[in-house]
Formats: C-alpha cells, sequence, structure tokens
C-alpha cells in the first residue's frame, strides 16, 4: 500500500477493520487524506478489484472528539435511509461508532464524485442549487425520525468580535434569551452548507453545474427548516459576504421551501445560527484557507460575521 504522505497512513486496527469489510480478493492500494473537515480525518482509500480495477472508499475517523457515538451512530442511520430517495449522499459501508475494533470510532462509506467549490466564482448559479437541495432533504420523512435538534449555544457562550457593533450584538443576543418559537419538524442535514455539498463543475460550460454529493450527516436531527437555512446562510456569509447570507433564505423559499412567516420567528433561527458561528470563528477561518481561501484571516472572517449580524437585525429586528 502507499500513501500520498504520512499524514494519509491509516492506522493498523483500522486498517484491519476496513479490510475486512472489503470483497473479496480486494485490498488497499493507496491512501490520501482529504482536507476540510472541522471534527474529523478524512481519507480516501483506494481499493484495487480482482479484475484490476479500482474504486474508492471513504473512512471518517474521530480522534479524542467528544460525542463521537452519537455522531456516528446519526450518521449512519442517515446513511442506510437515504439511498433510494433521490438525495445525493454516500452509502454505509461500515461503522465502529464506540472504537471497538479501530484505534478511534470510524465509519467507512463510499466516494462522491464531485468536489466542494468555495470560491465567489459562479456563486450566483450555485444559490439555487443549494436551496433546492436542501428543500429536498427537508422533504424526506423517515420511518423513523432522527433526534431532536440542538441548539449549545446560548446568550451567555456568545463571543463579540473585537470591534464589532455593540448595539447590534447586544439586541442580537437579547433575541436568544427568548424561548425557541415553535415550528413543525422537518428532517434536518443540521451542517448543510458548501463545504458539505460536491459539485460537478464543467471546465468550458460555467453554468453547466449540479450537485453530485452532500456530505457529513453526523448532526442529522428533527427540527425547524429555518435552523438548516439559518446554518447555511452564516456560512455563505463569511465565505462570500453577508449579501449571499440574506439572500439564502429568499432563494430557498423560491425552490419551494418554507420558512417562518412572522419576522421575529424568522429572526431568531437566524440569529441564533449566526451567534453560535462566534464560538469557532478561528476553526472555521482555520479550515477555509486549508482550502484555498487564504485571504480569510480570523479577523477577515469577524468583520463578515459582524456585518452580517448587524444587517439581519436592521432588516429583521
Amino acid at each position: 500500500m502507499t500513501n500520498h504522505d504520512e499524514a494519509a497512513t491509516v492506522r493498523p486496527l483500522t486498517l484491519a477493520w476496513a479490510s475486512r469489510h472489503l470483497e473479496a480478493c480486494e485490498r488497499i492500494i493507496r491512501t490520501e487524506v482529504l482536507h476540510g473537515g472541522l471534527s474529523a480525518e478524512m481519507r480516501k482509500l483506494t481499493i484495487g478489484t480482482r479484475t484490476g480495477d479500482t474504486r474508492d472508499l471513504v473512512l471518517r475517523t474521530f480522534v479524542n472528539v467528544e460525542h463521537t457515538e452519537d455522531w456516528l451512530e446519526r450518521e449512519a442511520g442517515a446513511l442506510t435511509l437515504l439511498p433510494g430517495t433521490g438525495v445525493p449522499a454516500p452509502g454505509l459501508v461500515a461503522v465502529d461508532p464506540t472504537a471497538a475494533h479501530c484505534e478511534y470510532p470510524s465509519l467507512l462509506m463510499t466516494h462522491m464524485a464531485g468536489r466542494t467549490v468555495l470560491d465567489d466564482e459562479g456563486l450566483d448559479t450555485r444559490l439555487p442549487l443549494l436551496a433546492r437541495q436542501l428543500v429536498a432533504i427537508h422533504a424526506l420523512q423517515p420511518a423513523k425520525r432522527p433526534r431532536g435538534h440542538v441548539t449549545l449555544t446560548t446568550a451567555d457562550t456568545v463571543v463579540v468580535p473585537n470591534g464589532a457593533d455593540a448595539s447590534a450584538w447586544a439586541a442580537a443576543i437579547d433575541v436568544i434569551r427568548k424561548p425557541p418559537p415553535p415550528r413543525e419538524g422537518r428532517f434536518l442535514h443540521r451542517d448543510f452548507q458548501p463545504g458539505n455539498v460536491l459539485f460537478d463543475m464543467s471546465p468550458s460550460k460555467s453554468a453547466d453545474v449540479r450537485i453530485t454529493g452532500v456530505v457529513d450527516w453526523a448532526a442529522t436531527s428533527w427540527g425547524p427548516a429555518d435552523l438548516d437555512v439559518a446554518h447555511c446562510s452564516v456560512n455563505l456569509a463569511l465565505l462570500h459576504g453577508p449579501a449571499w447570507g440574506l439572500r439564502y433564505p429568499e432563494a430557498y423559499e423560491e425552490a419551494g421551501g418554507v420558512l417562518a412567516t412572522d419576522a421575529s420567528e424568522r429572526l431568531y433561527w437566524l440569529v441564533r445560527d449566526g451567534l453560535a458561528s462566534s464560538e469557532e470563528v478561528q476553526v472555521v477561518a482555520e479550515t477555509w484557507r486549508g482550502a484555498g481561501r487564504t485571504e480569510l484571516t480570523t479577523r477577515a472572517v469577524e468583520k463578515r460575521l459582524d456585518a452580517y449580524i448587524t444587517a439581519l437585525m436592521d432588516a429583521l429586528g
């Protein structure tokens, strides 16, 4: 087996576990690190088949991360549910949520064609695709609902960026001091954002773009559609500028999605997920820089978050 670099090396117990879930006469011949994950190590495993061809799998490993058993069980459940629904997602091969066989909790799944696209160019074409894909996810009606959504951010854990609009942030924090408004539940991805969507991009036709996959289903939940939309909105705002975050809810509704009609209810979810981003700006910025967006320093992302929160309060507050 060959590696592209030392970090691509699969740990011995995990390698043995993954190998036991291959077809007869197959073997792992190459491993490669996949960049972009915030909480898990991602590796592509190239499998040599009995016919001399190759196929790829993806190994997802959580190292010294809390709550991984819950996350991997959720992801395995989602990947079992999604085949045949029309939502493009990896297929589950095997999961070891408690590290009974591997060095660390791990999940093995099929590899999907396409790539993440984090560039500003062509976003006007990708935005409606992101909206339609999320509407399709929210339309799923599983026989067994996933667990209820969790929102960990509180008014006391928000990290106000240096130089932020103090009055806007104070007003936003006051919004989430209130109980969440009642909303009809939907099947949520819970981390739907450009970094978890794969695109097939035609090199000759910028308009010839399609989504080939949606990945990272570890936070799958049941809750208000507004929460998923809010999460994608703030990611768009930080990646591409506040105006794009403000446009996404409109694009979602144009695609047939249904959001809260009351302005205060809509504001609650948008602000809640926006403020949640304040707690992980540094990690998110570092991940995006590693993916090629070198201009997105922590300070640059903080400024975009401040502008986005201020714009939300101006528009809906």
